[in-house]
């Protein structure tokens, strides 16, 4: 992960807002104007539109924009800014999120910064990282992960019996609730609660976990960027799902293999001078833990 560039010139951007749209309706507000006074085209996908039907009159069809958007605005926490990474993963569209979610990690700016985000946003100050992902062969739109590829057993389903190989040698196969391969960004997330290494952004490569590993010898392994990961169902097991970031894709069948590589510039992301990761974990982590 890499960031990069002076101010940027916006002329256009579509904002993505919380899935609860009564915690962002007064700021969606505060957007709109903002944007007006910056002399910045504020546009929206149906289904913003939609949500937000009451105030979302002067928002602009994001479907009638002349190629892309010069900024991808959200108004929520970390699982809109997923949504919105993906959404313009490959386009080189900055996303810059203000948080009105639990931990925001992805954030550029807190719910009680938004009139300075805004202003900030909406005038280009801010660096752009390049965020790593996850490719999955999968019959799918995005077949791209920013945080994390999950393998889960299903509910009430036995027991999964999971393995995964680099290099073509195996190097876990034990029963287990599923496995998580996460990037830098997603390590923070499922992998964390699986016990897995952090990786701080920057690192290249990305880490395996099991989840609830029916064993005492299952450990987390970071890979580097050139391994291909190969998982793999135990033939006569039930197909687990398979998710990317949260989202439900398809099944791993009986029997059946999955491979994933890594991408390392997948989708854009907006943070502001001076913000440092470690200072990020200490801040979102410790609150967390009640300091």
């Amino acid at each position: 992960m890499s960031a990069e560039g002076p101010r940027r010139d916006v002329r256009s951007a579509v904002v993505i807002t919380h899935s609860y749209p009564d915690q962002t309706a007064d700021a969606l507000a505060h957007a709109m104007a903002a944007a007006e006074r910056a002399g910045v085209t504020l546009a929206a996908f149906a289904e913003e539109r939609e949500k937000h039907a009451a105030t979302a009159e002067s928002l602009r069809p994001a479907e009638d924009l002349e190629g892309e958007p010069d900024l991808s605005l959200v108004l929520g926490g970390d699982g809109s800014i997923l949504q919105a990474l993906r959404r313009f993963s490959g386009s080189g569209v900055p996303v810059f999120g203000i948080n009105f979610g639990t931990i925001g990690f992805l954030a550029a700016a807190e719910s009680e910064e938004l009139d300075d985000g805004l202003e900030r946003a909406l005038a280009g100050d801010f660096d752009v990282m390049s965020v790593p992902g996850l490719e999955v062969d999968l019959p799918v739109e995005r077949g791209v992960a920013l945080n994390d590829v999950s393998f889960t057993r299903r509910p009430q389903g036995r027991v999964a019996e999971l393995s995964y190989s680099l290099g073509g040698d195996e190097l876990g196969h034990v029963r287990c609730d599923g496995l998580v391969a996460a990037t830098p960004v997603g390590s923070t997330g499922y992998n964390l609660a699986n016990a897995g290494p952090i990786l701080a952004w920057g690192v290249e490569g990305f880490v395996v976990s099991f989840i609830a590993p029916h064993t005492l010898t299952a450990r987390a392994l970071v890979a580097g960027p050139d391994d291909v990961l190969h998982v793999s169902n135990a033939r006569g097991r039930e197909p687990v799902d398979i998710e990317l970031d949260g989202a439900l894709v398809g099944e791993l069948t009986s029997g059946g293999e999955a491979e994933i590589r890594f991408h390392h510039a997948a989708a854009t992301l907006a943070q502001l001078p001076g913000s440092s990761f470690y200072r990020r974990m200490r801040e979102k982590f410790g609150k967390l833990a009640g300091e």
